[in-house]
């Protein structure tokens, strides 16, 4: 062990060379430390990877050529744009908001600084990564394309590079820009591809300091071809060796560079949309989509119902032949875990096998008497005037019409839950099984996180379940709240602030005619729900007119309540509560009556919920004034709360409670 200076402790650090076990974090990077290190010699927990300690304070990286880096406390409020993890200690940051951990800008740097030589002497690996849900295949840093059957390198800190990819030129001279050469950097300006008009988050990019662009990996892919084939188009491509400004007959989106023409159709494309399927297969739809250059005459332009913004016919599309749907091009391949290519025209679909079959008809053909596959008996079509007592038992939201009923026992389901079918692809999960539909299980929601035991859709493949509201709530298209007059449109990347609770949110439902969002468990909140501070009915109120200061309480809680949100109240009684303390510990969404088995107990216990007489629980002693469960033979009298046996827990935000 030899003496060292400090490097900015308070205490002397030894240098420590043995091979020697030492369980502690590095305090400058975070991470396990191992020999040869840094430790203090007071022995204070202070430790420092010699690489980590021997850092310079500031650093010119050719990969960021802008602004030098300069090293500085995190606070673990940064992201490497390197490895896009957090960095919880020391990080290399620049002014526009760009920062790397310590090995990360040590590592590319040493890339740059020997052209990518530093991967030579990496050891290769099997490019599949296994995960819980079995096996995915890795991306390639720098072109961010599936690693599948190609050589690729994973050093310790994750990265991968196609052996293509880790022998790219630092500078490379393109034909359609001569003023300066482009150089191998990353894209922290997030600015969009000039060939493609893409924007990718991660990975490198080729691009110019001076002129402000970036261009793709995949899409200066060399030599360019003079000619391209495309299997979805009839004839070949032809490269136009002139930069002109274009817009792509495949996707509609505006071009400057490298565009391919096919003289006999009269149309030009960009090189990526030589490429695009023909027909594929996606997780938004449930028919087959078929590109299409042009529309047909008669086909009138209409809203793409991913983005939500007007498919021009007159452009590329993928559309449905079975239903009036079209989609941008980018909108709907943009996720490539969202489609899959249909390389037959005959391919088989998923079966959008109905869940109801229909017994009798009216004169206008619709469906007054069906049988539910998971129901025992008929259901009736018909008018509901039962008010709030009862709840649909697909989405345990109040019944409204049209509904069905049983003649025979006290079971509704909304016209639309009914109707759901018994299989389905949901778009937002990432997971390629399909889901089915299943009844009576007690879960939490995967998008609410709300716990019930009505219907739900469970993942074939993962077993994760979403309740209806929120699949009626995130199915394509426009959507309608009871307490917005416009319909509203989800848009998953929009970030926005929500007129209910106040918070920002990433994936909200907006209006296009208005400034209102919701966001989605907002958006599913149900309009009326029970609790035991008032015997009425609690309505959901979107503003509160009552101007007394001393009224804008909680009366669960009696904290104060923001005014500008949401909250529960009853009109008779002049009551009124957070969202989240009417539903945080009342569990809205559970069926009373039903039987709950996952437990100790040696009998199947029923979900009550005592409105007068309150046992003691049997696991903590105290009252069970909220929903329980109770034995279901009458000699046994074992009754516990719901929250000291289930495995769930109801959390709601802060947000809820403000």
């Amino acid at each position: 062990m030899d003496e060292s200076q400090n490097y900015g402790h308070q205490h002397p650090l030894l240098l420590l060379n043995e091979d020697q076990p030492i369980v502690a974090n590095c305090s400058r990077c975070g991470e396990k430390v191992s020999t040869p290190c840094f430790s203090c010699a007071q022995d204070c927990g202070f430790y420092l990877h010699k690489l980590c300690a021997e850092a310079p304070l500031e650093l010119n990286h050719p990969f960021h050529l802008h602004h030098p880096l300069m090293q500085r406390h995190s606070h673990g409020l940064s992201i490497c744009d390197f490895c896009d993890e957090a960095c919880e200690k020391f990080v290399y940051h620049c002014s526009c908001d760009f920062d790397l951990h310590i090995k990360c800008a040590l590592f590319t740097l040493n890339m740059a600084e020997n052209n990518l030589k530093e991967l030579e002497n990496v050891a290769l690996h099997d490019p599949l990564i296994s995960t819980e849900n079995g096996d995915y295949v890795a991306m390639c840093f720098g072109c961010w394309e599936p690693l599948a059957n190609y050589t690729h390198f994973s050093p310790d800190c994750g990265f991968n590079l196609h052996e293509k990819c880790a022998k790219l030129p630092l500078k490379l001279n393109f034909t359609y820009h001569c003023q300066h050469p482009l150089v191998l950097q990353f894209n922290n300006e997030r600015l969009s591809c000039k060939i493609c008009k893409v924007t990718s988050q991660r990975g490198f990019v080729y691009g110019c300091t001076y002129c402000k662009l970036v261009c793709h990996i995949e899409c200066l892919s060399l030599p360019l071809d003079l000619a391209v084939e495309d299997k979805s188009h009839q004839h070949t491509f032809t490269r136009l060796l002139r930069r002109v400004p274009y817009i792509c007959d495949a996707c509609g989106i505006e071009g400057i560079y490298v565009a391919y023409t096919c003289s006999t159709c009269s149309i030009m494309v960009h090189k990526r949309c030589t490429t695009l399927p023909r027909i594929i297969k996606s997780k938004w739809h449930d028919h087959r989509l078929f590109h299409k250059y042009v529309l047909q005459d008669e086909v009138r332009s209409s809203d793409c119902i991913i983005c939500h913004n007007e498919v021009n016919p007159k452009h590329g599309s993928y559309c449905c032949s079975r239903c009036n749907i079209t989609f941008h091009v980018r909108c709907v391949t943009e996720d490539k875990g969202l489609y899959s290519i249909v390389s037959l025209e005959n391919e088989d679909e998923m079966p959008n096998e109905s869940s109801i079959i229909v017994i009798e008809r009216n004169d206008a053909g619709e469906a007054t008497k069906i049988k539910h596959f998971k129901h025992m008996h008929n259901l009736m079509l018909g008018p509901f005037d039962g008010g709030y007592g009862n709840s649909c038992n697909g989405c345990m939201l109040p019944i409204t019409d049209p509904c069905y009923y049983c003649p025979e026992c006290a079971f509704f389901l909304h016209k639309m839950c009914a109707e759901l079918p018994k299989m389905m692809n949901v778009w937002y999960h990432y997971c390629q099984k399909p889901f089915a539909l299943i009844p009576d299980k007690v879960f939490e929601c995967e998008e609410c996180w709300l716990i019930s035991n009505a219907f739900a859709y469970e993942c074939c493949g993962c077993e994760i379940k979403i309740c209806l509201r929120c699949v009626i709530a995130l199915t394509p298209g426009a959507r309608t709240s009871l307490k917005h007059k416009h319909p509203l449109f989800y848009y998953r990347r929009q970030h926005e602030k929500c007129n209910a609770c106040g918070m920002d949110n990433v994936g909200v439902f907006c209006c296009k005619d208005c400034n209102f969002v919701l966001d989605l468990r907002c958006f599913s909140l149900p309009i009326k729900a029970r609790h035991k501070c008032d015997e009425h009915l609690l309505s959901l109120m979107d503003h509160d007119d009552n101007s007394y200061s001393k009224s804008r309480h909680c009366d669960i809680c009696e904290n104060s309540r923001d005014p500008n949100h949401w909250f529960y109240h009853c009109a008779t009684c002049d009551t009124s509560a957070h969202v989240g303390c009417v539903l945080r510990r009342n569990y809205p969404f559970l069926k009373l009556g039903n039987i709950y088995e996952e437990t100790d107990h040696p009998h199947p216990l029923t979900i009550v919920k005592k409105k007068y007489y309150y046992p003691n629980c049997d696991e903590c002693s105290k009252p069970c004034e909220d929903v329980a469960l109770e034995c279901s033979k009458s000699e046994c009298k074992y009754i516990v709360h719901w929250n000291c046996v289930a495995p769930f827990s109801l959390w709601f935000p802060r947000r809820y409670f403000m």
